[in-house]
């Protein structure tokens, strides 16, 4: 059975991990920080972690980014989008008025991961600008810190899964800020894994520090992969963290780095006196390739 590092039980990366092996049986070990899930598979504790990376609303989740390039040198075997969905989560009887409604008033903190809160911040300021907001390490932290703290005012940000296992309600449905609100996940281990579902495509993670002398290198590097017709589903900088100015760039190649073309093109970047590192050469599933197989 494999080993499963993650977030906390009632996590989006918990509900992420739970739909994208529900037809086969996995241990999950479930860690507070993000650190100590990149360390668990790191140290052979773990066979794989899970790590969010991506957010429609949020772009990078940069820390996760920083982790896999500076702190780790795990591949990315799978890559996996999923729904964010997330509620606002507390104890109904503690802020309803003599009516029965909900009393915004009452609330006195909302709790959440720094990436969970940001994509609800409309429903926030709407609801209940006067609160005080506190991120915490993952949502379903803050749901279980509001379960600790009853009759205190405290309320969470977080999942439908993580409210039913603090025996908490769901006070509002669906409060992100857009409905079209997805995580981009990666499973990163040190051996392949086969699922059964049909991937929807072959992805090819790459970094590329481009030489310090070289003037319009970025250009040349893009030409590489343009006149191959090799798409590059994204591109951003990152700093190397060496000296301020020096940056490197992360690459998603719509290819797998066993095809004849993208060697080529990493070959030619390399021969500018390119740095090219290999992140991770994976199949890619959406969301809805996922759920047609259910």
């Amino acid at each position: 059975m494999k080993r499963i590092a993650l977030l906390p039980s009632g996590s989006v990366s918990h509900e992420a991990v739970l739909h994208l092996f529900r037809d086969e049986p996995v241990e999950l070990l479930h860690y507070k920080q993000i650190s100590d899930v990149f360390l668990s598979t790191a140290k052979g504790d773990s066979d794989y972690s899970v790590i969010p990376i991506e957010n429609t609303i949020e772009g990078s989740v940069t820390l996760h980014m920083d982790w896999l390039v500076h702190e780790v040198e795990i591949p990315m075997q799978v890559e996996w989008v999923y729904p964010s969905i997330q509620n606002w989560v507390g104890r109904r009887t503690e802020f309803l008025d003599a009516s029965d409604q909900l009393d915004y008033s009452r609330v006195k903190k909302v709790l959440s991961h720094p990436v969970a809160m940001a994509q609800c911040l409309q429903f926030i300021r709407t609801y209940m600008p006067h609160a005080e907001l506190e991120h915490v390490g993952s949502t379903s932290e803050a749901v279980k810190l509001v379960q600790e703290h009853p009759g205190e005012g405290w309320t969470a940000i977080g999942t439908a899964l993580g409210a039913e296992r603090y025996g908490l309600d769901i006070m509002a449905g669906q409060v992100t800020d857009h409905d079209n609100n997805f995580t981009r996940f990666v499973l990163i281990g040190p051996k392949p894994i086969a699922l059964p579902q049909a991937p929807v495509e072959d992805k090819t993670s790459i970094l590329v520090t481009l030489p310090e002398d070289f003037p319009g290198a970025l250009h040349q590097v893009l030409a590489a992969f343009a006149w191959r017709r090799l798409n590059l589903s994204r591109i951003e900088s990152r700093p190397t963290k060496k000296r301020l100015g020096s940056y490197y760039f992360y690459m998603d190649v719509l290819a797998p780095i066993s095809s004849v073309l993208l060697p080529l093109a990493i070959e030619e970047i390399e021969a500018l006196g390119c740095q090219v590192r290999i992140l991770g050469s994976y199949p890619s599933y959406s969301y809805e390739g996922l759920k047609s197989e259910v």
